[in-house]
């Protein structure tokens, strides 16, 4: 049996670095101004999908990502560790998305990939923290989903069932449930291999289309520009809103009923503070005053 696996993955910014330009006058994320990384859960979610792949010889892992042209650096990273192909979603449309305009635009997308099997995802984004996209993305696609996965346990081949570890409130969940469903993944769940030295040295130099248009304005020529021709597998896929057949005005901001209305760092800092030596009568007062208000004991 083989499978067809989508990972939904997202490049985000990176939320320990919000300063006073995290955000633009239009309520949106500044990302130019953030360091941009592989979405952690996510990447939890990529472990489960190699291991399927691992589990059953021929099936393929594609990884789907939407935004600017840089997160095709998103698809190299799960080229890296193992996976087959990806796409990204890039159109100025998609811009300012919302998770309902969010995940509108990548069920559509999967729609035009077609006969999908699993799909997962991360429980949530670290920059969003909804948790809102993998279930929405199973109820437009009209699939069974199961949330706060930990692990795949087994797939039964002939009912076409597979079983599942879900971590909840209060301990462990084993649930099944029929091919083909949306699973999203806790990030207590095993974490992701590493990138493979082959894989690396293979995709190290894939690149999407606006990439190169980006290298081009630069007046940077493209390195080994004859290895795009020779090997089809550099040339990463993107795809607009025209080319998944979408409702321009159900992406974007246009198809985003939520808007964010400002992103601000919060330190939480102590109401009082004490300075204590080395002394003995000094960490004696402490223990005994920690005692008294019942802090420890």
């Amino acid at each position: 049996m083989s499978l067809k696996i989508v990972v939904l993955a997202k490049q985000v910014p990176d939320t320990r670095n919000v300063g006073k330009d995290a955000m633009k006058a239009d309520g949106t994320i500044n990302r130019a101004a953030l360091p941009a990384i592989f979405n952690p859960e996510d990447l939890n979610a990529l472990e489960q999908a190699l291991r399927l792949k691992d589990a059953f010889p021929g099936s393929t892992v594609t990884m789907l990502t939407m935004g600017p042209g840089r997160a095709a650096e998103i698809i190299r990273q799960g080229l890296y560790r193992g996976a087959d192909d990806g796409v990204l979603l890039t159109d100025r449309a998609f811009a300012g998305a919302d998770t309902l305009a969010t995940s509108y635009a990548i069920a559509t997308a999967i729609k035009k990939m077609g006969n999908c099997d699993v799909i997962l995802g991360g429980r949530q984004a670290i920059d969003g923290d909804t948790a809102q996209v993998g279930p929405q993305v199973a109820q437009k696609l009209g699939l069974t989903q199961v949330t706060y996965a930990e692990e795949i346990l087994s797939l039964d081949e002939k009912n076409r069932r597979i079983t599942i570890r879900r971590h909840i409130d209060g301990g462990v969940e084993v649930v099944e449930a029929p091919l083909p469903l949306v699973i999203t993944v806790n990030g207590s769940a095993a974490p992701c291999r590493p990138c493979n030295a082959k894989l690396v040295m293979k995709y190290k130099r894939a690149m999407g289309g606006l990439e190169k248009a980006d290298l081009a304005k630069q007046g940077v020529e493209l390195p080994y520009a004859d290895l795009y021709a020779e090997r089809p597998y550099l040339n990463l896929t993107e795809w607009t809103v025209a080319d998944i057949d979408a409702d321009v005005e159900q992406c974007g901001l246009s198809g985003s009923p939520t808007k964010v209305k400002t992103v601000q760092n919060i330190v939480f800092q102590a109401k009082e503070s004490q300075t204590l030596t080395a002394k003995d009568e000094d960490v004696e007062g402490l223990v005994k005053e920690l005692l008294d208000k019942k802090i420890i004991g």
